[in-house]
């Protein structure tokens, strides 16, 4: 029995190993498969990622000639390392995090060296006991005041790359001074490669299909403004919709459009500091206000964040009864409309870079709007009805109000941004469509109803009499 139950338990595995073995290639074609799906899904979503990857491609072979050439190598030795590691990380995907990354790291590089130098010249008059000793009291005191320096706002936001690479470089050039005697050459050794490293990244970053923040930034704000757009734009329909419209499956992708919006806050920051380092280029002067960007960017986030709170009773599983939403329907609907109408207009104002009057109408029919509701909410149209079935429903407008006062700020701040940048103005036009529509052809006929129009008039009998009082209805008949 024994036997018969062990030959029995090697037969199962002998038949799971070979199961396994059977499944691996279709276990390996599916991975295979999977991982090419994701490199076609990156390369799809942002073709500059292939183009930065083989940029970062040639920047390392061009550096790496200082090995490969006997001439180069017998130059700098093995400091032409310093080449390599300066393109490995100051090559960027931007143009500007790459100039911010490569001054950073040369202007660190030069101080650091300098001063390295010098306190290894002044540590050499103490003597052979007292040269350590002062090395190392330089060495702490240049960490302790650099890295409490990274703790500032400013200094944290565009140069704390640039006090690494100083207490890096510092420690390299005064201890390693210590042992190597040939102190400056060293430094000059190092800081040449770092220079070339650098160079190389930024002539690379800039002339071959270059990615500038500022675009980025620029089209970021435009593209958030465009969601939240959207979004209410649709939300009339949505929420105060009928059965039928709420069953009908069609693409409702918008709805969730300001979600990312509400997590652009650190990609804003990070593209504006990389913005600043950039020079003039396309339709961006030198220094432009980028700031700008970040105050429309933080009045979109605080209108996304009560766009967060609406959406909560769109999808809320207990809605306000029928009758109670129909009564602000119409109102609450314009409002949200033309507050969506308006952020479009703003986004394209941005985007093309023109000013934003367009927008000016939507604005001025949602705050009326707005100022009726307030009204209407005052007026005490719920006395009558459940005050627990009248508070979702007034939140919804309350929601509303907020919105389009933070669309009024948004439409401030970009009017801001138009007038600093002296954005181009454009002449409003009405597209030949609404021409069209707009204009009642000559000799087109209009069915429309005839009217009975009574006018009184005095009858001979009452001139006569001299009775200006007593009129006769007189019928006639107007064709409008």
């Amino acid at each position: 029995m024994e036997m018969e139950s062990a030959g029995h338990e090697k037969a199962g595995l002998c038949r799971r190993w070979w199961t396994c073995l059977k499944a691996l290639p279709e276990e390996l074609t599916a991975k295979v498969t999977e991982a090419t799906s994701k490199i076609k899904k990156i390369g799809k979503d942002d073709p500059r990622r292939v183009i930065h990857s083989l940029k970062v491609g040639i920047a390392l072979t061009l550096v790496s000639l200082f090995y490969y050439s006997r001439t180069l190598y017998k130059g700098f030795g093995d400091s032409a390392m310093w080449a390599v590691m300066t393109v490995v990380v100051v090559l960027e995907f931007s143009v500007g995090a790459t100039l911010g990354k490569g001054l950073n790291r040369g202007l660190a590089t030069f101080l650091a060296g300098a001063l390295g130098v010098g306190a290894y010249h002044l540590a050499s008059l103490s003597g052979g006991v007292g040269e350590p000793i002062l090395l190392g009291f330089f060495v702490f005191l240049q960490a302790a005041a650099s890295t409490f320096a990274r703790f500032f706002p400013g200094i944290k936001a565009r140069y704390d790359y640039g006090c690494l690479i100083f207490i890096l470089t510092f420690c390299f050039v005064s201890v390693s001074g210590f042992r190597d005697r040939e102190i400056l050459e060293l430094a000059h050794k190092r800081m040449s490669t770092i220079l070339i490293g650098g160079a190389t990244c930024v002539v690379i970053s800039i002339v071959v299909f270059p990615v500038w923040a500022g675009e980025d930034l620029h089209n970021l704000v435009a593209f958030n403004l465009e969601k939240i757009g959207n979004y209410l734009e649709g939300f009339g329909d949505e929420y105060f919709g009928t059965s039928e419209d709420e069953d009908c499956k069609e693409d409702k992708s918008f709805l969730q459009g300001y979600i990312s919006v509400l997590n652009s806050k650190s990609t804003e920051e990070n593209l504006a500091n990389f913005a600043r380092w950039e020079p003039g280029h396309g339709r961006f002067r030198f220094r432009h206000p980028w700031k700008q960007y970040l105050k429309i960017g933080t009045l979109t986030r605080q209108c996304a964040y009560r766009i967060e709170a609406l959406n909560g009773y769109l999808n809320s599983g207990i809605q306000a009864p029928t009758e109670i939403r129909r009564k602000i329907k119409d109102i609450c609907t314009t409002m949200s409309l033309e507050s969506g109408m308006a952020l479009k207009e703003l986004a394209l104002s941005i985007r093309k870079m023109t000013r934003p009057s367009a927008a000016d109408p939507h604005i001025e029919r949602s705050e009326t709007a707005a100022k009726t509701l307030k009204t209407l909410l005052k007026s005490g149209i719920w006395e009558d009805t459940d005050f627990l079935e009248v508070i979702k429903v007034a939140t919804v407008a309350s929601l509303l109000i907020d919105i389009t006062n933070c669309t009024q700020k948004i439409a401030e701040s970009v009017h801001e941004l138009a007038s600093i940048v002296q954005f181009k103005s454009v002449d409003p036009t009405v597209s030949p469509e609404k021409s069209q529509s707009s204009k009642v052809k000559l000799g087109a006929k209009v069915d429309c109803p005839q009217v009975s129009i009574t006018v009184r008039e005095p009858s001979p009998s009452s001139k006569e009499n001299g009775n200006s009082q007593a009129l006769t209805p007189v019928p006639r008949v107007v064709v409008l």
